[in-house]
């Protein structure tokens, strides 16, 4: 017998996050899945109802619809960030302290950046036919489509949409007969109440242009990556590539062409169980000691010519007045202050859109006070070290600051890569040295935030 299907939902920020709970733990789960989700219209179906219940008969599940899709309010698609806030925000909403976080297709890139980002609150990750990034291209010939024939694909969505569904043969190929065709017809319905054409090509964007492959490498808790061979979605070397780049990972890979688990019982069976062994064998996590963060550095230009010109008594109390601006920006922007050396500041962050805006708060602001700034950012692992951030990550983000021109925010590629889908545009710098760094660096100036 089937569970009970309830919905509620949580604040995140101004947007409303519809979620479900099914079963009762003893661990928490909460499923972060790929494209487009309706929790009502998923339920309906037996199929995915099966699937949940044997999930739940080892943990309590927790599923959500993100936000612009589905029974969440049908506002834009966002970036990486926020729809990571709207994961906290469901884990806050149903008391869930710590969970194994199920990122599947799509929805791998949020839960490993959520499991970076917030290693303390992620038990487990467990990433089932996960995708690394979607264009093809030289350097990344597992992809689905190139570039051109992507924009080809979404020309044509809006006239077929509602009625053309998931098709089994290429999510589901062991799925045939009657029931191949019963689905197909059910996920053109759900399909349609998810999302409208304008917003599932949104999404469709979005997803085609985020690229996983330095997220990756950030990931430090126990991870679980599970991939089937013949999968015709998400070619199995993408589940390969992340096996190899995330520290310490169990690859499993498993025979067979599917790429959603729950369409067919026996493969959902065989991917149940793997989660299960994953999950109830004897594992333990230690304390996390390095973390996914952003990085800001800022500086006032020509410091010391404006302490010659005034005085110090006046650039005392400009410092001053400088200092509290950008901690009322830090303020409004959930920044963490975690250093202030001479005229500058070290902050950190817990996604890169917020930085950028950060970033181009306090140089507004500061403007009006008649200081011109420079500023830099940067997302990459960094030590935790008490209340302070060390390694690599830190010096790099010094470095892109240094680099910066009078006035301009300078931000890394890795930056630039998570905040796909937001409405920030940048300029290329082109690649350059950075003082102490191996390696050259793509770094890219803000134009509009």
């Amino acid at each position: 017998m089937a569970s009970a299907h309830e919905v509620a939902y949580a604040r995140s920020g101004d947007v409303h996050i519809a979620y479900s709970v099914t079963g009762a733990g003893p661990m928490d789960m909460v499923l972060i899945e790929g494209y487009l989700t309706h929790l009502d219209v998923m339920w309906e179906e037996p199929a995915y109802r099966a699937w949940i219940d044997r999930l739940a008969s080892f943990a309590r599940v927790i599923r959500f619809d993100k936000r612009g899709m589905g029974l969440s309010d049908r506002v834009q698609v966002g970036t990486l960030e926020q729809r990571m806030d709207d994961v906290r925000a469901v884990l806050d909403a149903v008391g869930s302290a710590r969970s194994a976080v199920m990122g599947t297709s799509e929805g791998g890139p949020l839960a490993m950046l959520f499991a970076a980002t917030f290693p303390d609150r992620v038990q487990a990750l467990l990433l089932v036919g996960a995708e690394v990034r979607e264009e093809m291209t030289q350097d990344w010939p597992w992809g689905e489509l190139g570039r051109d024939e992507f924009e080809e694909s979404l020309a044509s969505l809006a006239t077929t949409w509602g009625r053309v569904g998931l098709d089994p043969e290429r999510y589901a190929p062991s799925l045939v007969g009657d029931d191949a065709r019963r689905m197909m017809v059910w996920s053109q319905r759900m399909l349609r109440e998810a999302a409208s054409p304008g917003e599932a090509i949104a999404f469709k964007r979005m997803a085609f242009n985020l690229d996983a492959r330095r997220l990756c490498q950030t990931v430090h808790v126990p991870t679980l990556v599970l991939h089937h061979q013949g999968d015709r979605v998400c070619h199995v070397e993408n589940g390969r590539f992340l096996a190899a780049h995330i520290d310490g990972a169990d690859y499993r890979e498993l025979p067979g062409p599917d790429h959603v688990p729950w369409m067919n019982p026996r493969t959902a069976g065989q991917v149940s169980g793997e989660i299960e062994d994953f999950l109830t064998g004897e594992r333990q996590a230690s304390a996390p000691d390095r973390v996914l963060v952003t990085v800001l550095f800022t500086d006032i230009v020509d410091s010391t010519g404006l302490v010659s010109r005034l005085g110090d008594a006046r650039w005392h109390h400009l410092l001053a007045a400088h200092h509290a601006t950008v901690r009322r920006q830090l303020d409004l922007f959930r920044g963490r202050e975690i250093d202030t050396a001479g005229d500058g500041f070290f902050a950190a962050f817990d996604g890169p859109a917020r930085a950028i805006q950060c970033a181009a708060a306090i140089r507004e602001s500061l403007a009006a006070l008649g200081l011109q700034t420079r500023l830099g950012i940067h997302t990459g692992e960094a030590e935790v070290m008490g209340e302070k951030l060390g390694g690599l990550a830190v010096h790099i983000g010094a470095r892109v600051a240094a680099a910066a021109a009078a006035g301009e925010i300078l931000v890394s590629q890795t930056v630039h890569d998570l905040v796909a889908g937001s409405h920030i545009t940048f300029e290329d710098r082109g690649l350059t040295t950075l003082k102490g760094v191996p390696g050259e660096w793509r770094l890219l100036a803000v134009t509009t935030t």
